[in-house]
């Protein structure tokens, strides 16, 4: 099954206070350290959706092998840039996986977990991980609802898309918590530091 990676790394960060794109962690960018474990993982390919702080966000990537797309329309939120990047995807992705830039505890380990679960039921519409009853990402999702996807605007994520298939839905239970951990604040920043 061709699976690819999305990660969505395209955000204004309002309420980090400056891009969490750039943050150090573990002595490199955030965005670097995504790309990097997406491409230890056994997704087919990765594809790298930027918008805010694109020209530094771009120099981070550096040469990773990873194709790079521009959301102009970034300030809109989420939704424009999943839909940027799924119509970037190549035309024989079975599915996707799309990563946030934000959640520096998930590892190539833990893809590679969720990609066998997907596997396991490939007629599913998408799988969404959950950790002690609350529901995370990375989340996969089937080729078959790009198109849907794509329509989505403002800062709406596929949650809504997802609803509508409830029935053809992997709830993955994981015993890894870096499904629910993210860093939207300075505070949760530095919590993840200690």
């Amino acid at each position: 099954m061709n699976i690819v990676g999305l990660l969505l790394a395209a955000g204004q960060s309002s309420r980090m206070g400056q891009p969490k794109q750039l943050l150090n962690w573990r002595g490199r960018p955030l965005v670097a350290h995504m790309a990097a474990e997406a491409l230890a993982s056994r997704l087919a390919e990765l594809t790298v959706v930027v918008g805010a702080a694109e020209a530094q966000v771009r120099a981070a990537l550096g040469d990773l092998p990873a194709q790079i797309v521009t959301n102009p329309a970034y300030a809109e939120g989420l939704g424009a840039s999943l839909a940027t990047g799924l119509r970037a995807l190549p035309a024989d992705a079975d599915a996707a996986m799309v990563l946030l830039v934000d959640q520096p505890l998930v590892t190539a380990r833990l893809i590679n977990e969720l990609i066998d679960a997907y596997c396991a039921a490939p007629t599913a519409a998408a799988l969404v991980p959950v950790y002690n009853g609350q529901r995370g990402n990375p989340v996969i999702v089937s080729a078959s609802l790009f198109t849907e996807l794509q329509t989505l605007r403002g800062d709406t994520g596929a949650r809504t898309v997802f609803h509508r298939y409830a029935e053809q839905i992997i709830w993955h239970e994981t015993s890894d918590p870096a499904v629910i951990t993210d860093v939207d604040t300075p505070e949760a920043w530095r919590a993840l530091q200690d």
